[in-house]
């Protein structure tokens, strides 16, 4: 039996999920690229519905009542998501657009004030590009140097590689917690610590590891944490920046403007301790409200039992693409989340993607913002298939027999 078979309780939050009753092509929906953007649960929806139609107003700048309870609110999904990722404080959670503004948030307003022409920063071949190119343009910058921790051939953290790196001019490390493309969970507590010996601090990217399994930033005792809404069932462009406080505090602004100033002159201004100096104009008060929602909805849920029923999907649907004839999985290591990535020999990914589609399953194909990667992979793009709690069994079932389709259609 698979894991998927033994499983005496899997997750059934389909119910909650409300696109999954609906049709792509004239068949039933099998969505299966929620490392891309993950489905909105009807409890978030609800609740941006309600912000927008009923309890709108704008927040920390009224007196009045419909603005106060909306003040209330958006803290309020602060201090959800501060428990969500195991923050000692909702002090700490800085409000951004995703992932993506984290970084180079934490590129501009920590690298340009406390790195300096030759300090280094290592990355690894597995990044996404949100945490390659802010790097580039602080390198560009101020002259730090980039450096890149080799994986192996399963897809795995190379260790060697990495700790051979480090060095007393090594002042961070920028690190997927789990990989886009290859699933690879990395040894985060043994990056955070070897990187803390040589001195460097550590910026974890938490895009697909917060929706899948448990996240408690203050066990990792890493520096900074990024993630994005979108992919745990939030709206988009609405995500957290988490960092210790005392870093907060010894970083400038992002941005300048309303809401992160004490007071302003002509010829001074002085700002708001953390987080809200670095929220500076109207922030995206319903997003932060509908990831509040979403952040208290997977702890309802449970992420270790989400992450337990998306490990039995990835078991059943290994064994099950071992079966499919010229396929390739890209990304094997030991501890992997709910991503395959695959190649068919004399089949373009997006042939594949466009195959399936026709027949209702939703997968990603392309370099998935990863083109370093994908030379070191050696190959220009891979199908994707990925898991979050709403997946079934039966998605995985559909998504074998559209890959035997393939198959038989190039032969």
């Amino acid at each position: 039996m698979t894991k998927m078979e033994t499983i005496t309780a899997p997750l059934d939050v389909r119910p909650d999920f409300p696109q999954l009753a609906t049709e792509m092509n004239g068949k039933p929906l099998a969505f299966l690229d929620s490392a891309a953007s993950s489905l909105k649960a009807q409890p978030v929806l609800d609740a941006v519905v309600a912000a927008y139609a009923q309890d709108y107003a704008t927040v920390h700048r009224g007196i009045y009542t419909l603005s106060q309870e909306m003040t209330e609110r958006y803290e309020a999904a602060r201090a959800s998501v501060a428990k969500l990722i195991g923050a000692k404080t909702d002090k700490e959670i800085v409000f951004t657009r995703g992932a993506t503004e984290a970084i180079n948030l934490v590129a501009s307003s920590w690298g340009e004030t406390h790195l300096s022409a030759g300090d280094e920063i290592i990355l690894t071949q597995m990044e996404h590009h949100s945490n390659i190119i802010p790097w580039q343009l602080l390198r560009d910058k101020v002259g730090v140097v980039i450096k890149v921790a080799d994986i192996t051939d399963e897809g795995a953290l190379d260790w060697e590689s990495f700790t051979s790196l480090l060095t007393e001019k090594t002042k961070l490390v920028a690190i997927t917690h789990m990989s886009n493309v290859l699933g690879t969970i990395v040894d985060m507590p043994a990056v955070v610590k070897a990187a803390h010996a040589a001195g460097a601090k550590v910026l974890v990217d938490g895009c697909q590891a917060v929706p899948h399994m448990p996240v408690d930033v203050t066990a990792l005792n890493c520096d900074f944490y990024v993630f994005s809404g979108h992919k745990i069932h939030a709206p988009t462009g609405i995500g957290a920046l988490w960092a210790r406080y005392d870093i907060l505090e010894a970083m400038r602004p992002y941005q300048g403007g309303g809401s992160m100033i004490e007071e302003v002159s002509f010829e001074q201004t002085t700002y708001l301790p953390p987080p809200l100096r670095f929220e500076a104009g109207t922030p995206h008060f319903v997003g932060a409200i509908g990831l509040g929602v979403a952040a208290d909805y997977m702890l309802e849920l449970g992420l270790d039992r989400v992450h337990a029923h998306e490990m039995a999907l990835l078991d059943y649907a290994m064994n099950a693409l071992s079966q499919v004839n010229s396929l390739t999985i890209h990304g094997t290591a030991p501890d992997k989340g709910g991503i395959l990535s695959f190649t068919m020999e004399g089949v373009h990914p997006h042939d594949i993607g466009t195959i399936l589609d026709r027949d209702g399953v939703a997968i990603r194909a392309g370099h998935h913002c990863a083109q370093p990667l994908m030379d070191r992979l050696g190959v220009d793009a891979t199908a994707r298939a990925s898991f979050a709690a709403y997946s079934s069994k039966g998605d995985v079932d559909r998504l074998i027999e559209g890959l035997h389709k393939v198959s038989r259609i190039f032969g």
